[in-house]
């Protein structure tokens, strides 16, 4: 989950500099809720695959179909979370300094954390897992049974 966290990170600030908006408390505001939401979404393809392994499927396998599962689940909640915070990123009058740093970082960490974390957070996991040499499905007798959706 860790690994994710500066995908969402890049994409904020990204997002700021393109829209010329200073580092300031507001942007940083706006960094925290990316970091929140890239790492619920690393949570979601993570645990699936946590319980793939434990059902006897390889790391690979695991990660793959944890990413295939979780992608809708993922892009329903970071638009909808985009849409959401929409507002801010365009509005206009007083106190608008604030609502747009925070809006504009939102909307640019969300987008690229929720795009690129769907290509990464299985690399990662598979990386990580062999890294640590736990890539191997758990024994038979060990196998859980992978809860029906």
């Amino acid at each position: 989950m860790i690994l994710v966290v500066p995908l969402g990170i890049v994409g904020a600030l990204l997002g700021a500099k393109l829209t010329g908006l200073d580092n300031n408390i507001y942007l940083q505001v706006g960094l925290i809720t990316t970091m929140g939401l890239a790492c619920k979404n690393a949570i979601l393809i993570v645990e699936f695959a946590e319980e793939r392994m434990r059902a006897g499927a390889s790391c690979i396998e695991s990660a793959v179909e944890g990413a295939r599962l979780r992608l809708r689940p993922i892009i329903m909640t970071s638009l909808a979370f985009i849409f959401g915070v929409l507002p801010l990123a365009i509005a206009t009058g007083p106190g608008a300094g604030s609502q747009n740093a925070i809006g504009r970082a939102v909307v640019g960490g969300t987008l690229t954390a929720t795009f690129l974390a769907i290509f990464f957070v299985p690399l990662f996991f598979v990386s990580v897992k062999r890294c640590f040499r736990l890539d191997k499905p758990a024994p038979c007798g060990e196998a859980q049974p992978v809860p029906a959706e």
